[in-house]
């Protein structure tokens, strides 16, 4: 049937395009050739509408067709190609991250760690850990809202609320995951969160998770954030009716500097933005009495909306807190992921971070002498060939970076490795390159960390200080 409407359709327009321009007159009107072809291309279109479409006999396959398809087939991988910079070997630490380590065998002064006030190994922490052993045992085996919760536990948020003036704290059982719970717990989908373009890979996650409007400010300037803040209130009609954040690490992680607080709070209350403020690397290091940038800067604690911080640096222990008002913890009792889905901190950590926070309260020359070694360690990397310092000078991470980048972060970071496995290999010095994870996305420069501790000699600092100059112009000199 098909075959004969085709052989009607190539008679039809053989005559439509020979065809005079007038072939009849019906009730007085010509009709054309061209009119002809139109009525049937509709014609067609409809038929070939009508036709019911082609389907292959259905019949099942052999299992020689099976066993080719199988062959045929390749999955996609679960990851993707391991490339040689994924191939890192770090080194292995044989004992306890002090101040003096083993790394593969061999004593070498450790700047790779940032136990800040020299707290690994302490007498009284590890008694605080082989008496919460014996009473609770090693874990908890069951998250806080489920059996999970234990009287250490309680006493260990009431401490850091008491430490820092807060109404109340929340614990979690790891450090970054007080990050990526607390941020999604409190933005949703349709929230405007404004963050520092280097922040830590932990904040990233959380932001991500959050599923909110994000908007990057430039690293540690305040007139990228306030126009940035200015921009979003005045282009943003739904901006007044939705929940708006400020998120900032105290310290930063990726660079060594410290945010301005005052000038956020200041923007914070003209633009009525809420704050989160990460105080991972500020905690029991800024301030008098090591409250942190609320303390260092004279701001009260309430101006800040919510503070998280992991306790694994100078409180020389494991897990993180969230602090701020009662509605803020116990919101995130039942909203914080990380809180809610993991088993709880062990006992014996949350009891080490008890002992650790009174240690900081009667030994305030802790926080003295890491001034005292961050100003020995500046004075002693002044004038290293081809870096600078990028990080505040009482910042207790002190970051390097390079005076002129090779334009390329791979390159860059290859360098500052080869200055490192020097350091380490030459003069028995652990230092650590700003290596990231695949996964992070922070857009700050390439540079080498040296985490002080006030559990350092001078004799370590100097030594560090010349290692690394050494190391720099050695690996340099080609560069420059």
């Amino acid at each position: 049937m098909a075959l004969s409407f085709l052989n009607i359709m190539n008679i039809s327009l053989d005559w439509a395009f020979d065809a005079p321009p007038s072939r009849a007159v019906v009730f007085g009107v010509h009709i054309g050739g061209h009119l002809v072809v139109e009525a049937l291309l509709v014609i067609v279109i409809v038929f070939l509408l009508l036709q019911k479409s082609y389907k292959p006999p259905k019949r099942p396959l052999t299992e020689k067709e099976i066993d080719e398809l199988c062959e045929e087939w390749v999955p996609e991988p679960l990851i993707p190609p391991i490339t040689e910079e994924m191939k890192y070997e770090p080194p292995i630490l044989e004992s306890a991250a002090r101040p003096h380590t083993v790394v593969n065998g061999k004593e070498v002064v450790n700047f790779s760690a940032a136990n800040y006030l020299g707290l690994i190994g302490h007498k009284k922490l590890l008694e605080s850990c082989t008496g919460a052993l014996e009473k609770y045992g090693v874990g908890s085996c069951g998250p806080r809202n489920f059996y999970g919760t234990i009287d250490v536990h309680l006493d260990c948020e009431t401490r850091i609320a008491k430490f820092l003036g807060t109404p109340d704290s929340i614990l979690y059982s790891y450090g970054i995951s007080t990050m990526f719970s607390a941020i999604p717990a409190f933005c949703k989908k349709g929230d405007i969160i404004v963050v520092d373009e280097g922040v830590h890979w932990a904040i990233q996650n959380g932001l991500q998770l959050s599923r909110s409007t994000i908007v990057y400010f430039k690293h540690n300037d305040m007139e990228s954030l306030e126009s940035t803040l200015e921009k979003i209130t005045r282009e943003n009609k739904r901006a007044k009716n939705v929940r708006r954040y400020i998120v900032v690490e105290a310290i930063y992680q990726n660079s060594g500097q410290i945010v301005p607080l005052d000038v956020i709070i200041r923007l914070k209350e003209k633009y009525h933005f809420r704050v989160l403020l990460d105080e991972t690397n500020s905690f029991g290091v800024l301030g008098a009495s090591g409250r942190g940038l609320t303390e260092h800067c004279g701001v009260p604690v309430e101006k800040i909306d919510i503070i998280t911080a992991a306790m694994g640096n100078a409180l020389a222990t494991e897990g993180g807190f969230c602090t701020g008002s009662v509605r803020v913890a116990d919101h995130q009792r039942l909203s914080g992921s990380g809180y809610v889905f993991s088993a709880s901190l062990p006992p014996y950590l949350a009891s080490a971070a008890i002992t650790a926070i009174d240690l900081l309260e009667e030994n305030p020359d802790l926080i003295t002498r890491l001034k005292e070694n961050i100003a020995i360690l500046w004075r002693g990397l002044s004038g290293t060939q081809g870096l600078s310092i990028a990080s505040n000078p009482l910042s207790p991470l002190v970051f390097l970076k390079l005076k002129k980048s090779t334009g390329s972060f791979k390159n860059d970071l290859q360098l500052f490795e080869d200055i490192a496995d020097r350091m380490l290999r030459e003069d028995s010095v652990f230092v650590v390159a700003s290596k990231r994870s695949t996964l992070d996305k922070c857009r700050l420069p390439a540079g080498i960390r040296l985490f002080v501790s006030a559990g350092h000699s001078e004799e370590d600092l100097l030594k560090a200080s010349e290692s690394l100059k050494r190391a720099a112009s050695a690996v340099l000199s080609g560069y420059n």
